[in-house]
């Protein structure tokens, strides 16, 4: 029994104690191959990168630490991924990493997680001129944070990738990451259980991409200048909290066939681009790094979402406490989408509050609250807050304007106003549509403004 007490407590310093202190800092000798630093390496070591360029490719089979140090910059020289990482608990930061190469296919990355690469931290890295920036390929626990991202530019969008795209790797965190050109900003598809936390996007086709990804949480990023923010396609129970769409194109929020999500307390808002903007959007494709727009904007010109958000088949969600502001259409809601709870929400300035082409009567209130609605001229003669009388967002003939864009010359016509007068004093001639039975008289409290996107 002596024996093995005194076995023991030295058998577990050779173990843990001793090999914590053998590791060591490796840094490049004048000429030496990056892959020869790592294969002289051992498990807890950290490679250091000295300023300047240091050109090939990494493979990293034992658990390293690759920094840089200031003005350390790694090229792939334009062929396969920069950095491919196939074991757990490697930490990649601190370094400027470009030059993967243009295969699609094979999805060449900057920096490349395995499916055996768990538990990676890349953190405040300079990506940039890469085909995909990080590629989380089944890398479960993986962190990434405090990264700038820059995709490709003067390439059409479908060549180029992904700022990091997600597949099979639950309990991922992406968080205070910026995300510049390429495709998407983050895309997601066949995961569940990731957080996506506190990242700016800029110029890209959409900031978030979710595909048949389960409980994950989308909270306090910002959007600006995309094509589309948040787009949330075939994945269920989403918590969308707290985010920002600012001028982006087309839409700010998009369920596709998305179900038992929670979106609240974000924003989407239009507004006026700026002279640097706007001569963003005039500059030739080579130059902004993206598609051609079907209508070019004109500085000064307004510009904002063509829907604050687009519903497509989606059910059971809550929409709470939003604000969706100077937007073509507030919400468009179609295509069969059941039971969702829309209360408490600010709809401002929008040119049409909502779009809806059903027949049926939806009521978005609940439990005596509903939402606001700036253009609703209401009275509140008890003071509780609740307007006196039901508001409905659109009548007969904004069912025919959908229909029929062009009758829109008749829409100041007395015919016109008399059907419409005609509908307020007889219900019963409304053909279906959103109601909201107790509209709000002031909105919720406004979630904060969007930083300056130039």
């Amino acid at each position: 029994m002596r024996i093995a007490r005194s076995i023991l407590p030295a058998a577990l310093v050779a173990a843990g104690l001793g090999g914590a202190a053998t590791a060591e800092t490796l840094r490049p000798a004048p000429g030496e191959a990056l892959q020869a630093v790592v294969e002289r390496a051992h498990d807890g070591d950290t490679i250091e990168f000295p300023a300047g360029e240091h050109r090939g490719t990494l493979r990293i089979d034992r658990r390293l630490m690759l920094a840089g140090l200031p003005g350390a910059r790694l090229d792939g020289g334009g062929a396969g991924s920069v950095i491919t990482v196939l074991v757990p608990d490697v930490t990649i930061r601190d370094l400027t990493i470009t030059g993967s190469g243009r295969d699609l296919a094979a999805m060449d990355s900057a920096i490349f997680l395995t499916r055996t690469a768990h538990r990676a931290l890349v953190e405040n890295n300079h990506i940039e001129n890469n085909l995909f920036g990080v590629y989380v390929h089944g890398a479960a626990g993986s962190r990434l944070t405090g990264n700038v991202v820059i995709g490709l530019r003067a390439v059409r969008r479908n060549e180029t990738g992904n700022g990091v795209t997600v597949w099979n790797a639950p309990d991922v965190i992406i968080s205070g990451n910026t995300f510049r050109y390429g495709r998407d900003g983050i895309f997601s598809i066949a995961t569940r259980k990731d957080r996506f936390i506190g990242n700016r996007f800029e110029q890209v086709r959409y900031a978030f991409h979710y595909m048949y990804t389960n409980d994950s949480e989308v909270s306090g990023n910002v959007s600006a200048n995309n094509l589309g923010a948040y787009a949330i396609m075939f994945s269920d129970r989403i918590t969308i909290r707290d985010n920002i769409s600012d001028r982006d194109q087309e839409f700010g929020l998009l369920l596709n066939s998305a179900n038992y999500s929670s979106i609240v307390g974000n924003r989407v808002v239009g507004g006026r681009l700026g002279a640097a903007a706007a001569a963003r959007e005039e500059a030739p494709r080579e130059e902004r790094g993206m598609l051609p727009r079907t209508a070019a904007v004109a500085p000064g010109r307004q510009h904002g979402p063509e829907k604050c958000v687009f519903i497509y088949s989606a059910n059971l969600n809550r929409f709470g406490e939003n604000w969706f502001e100077r937007c073509d259409i507030g919400i468009h809601f179609t295509a069969g989408s059941e039971r969702n709870e829309i209360t408490g929400n600010a709809f401002i300035g929008n040119r049409n509050q909502v779009k809806y082409v059903g027949t049926r009567f939806l009521d978005w209130s609940k439990d005596g609250r509903g939402n606001y609605w700036s253009d609703n001229p209401a009275f509140d003669l008890d003071g509780d807050g609740i307007a006196d009388t039901a508001y409905r967002p659109n009548d007969l003939f904004d069912r025919v304007l959908w229909t029929a864009p062009a009758a829109k010359v008749l829409i100041a016509s007395p015919a016109v106003q008399v059907l419409r007068w005609a509908q307020a004093q007889f219900p019963a001639l409304y053909p279906g549509g959103v109601i909201d039975r107790h509209p709000l008289m002031a909105p919720p409290p406004r979630p904060p403004a969007a930083g300056n996107p130039q």
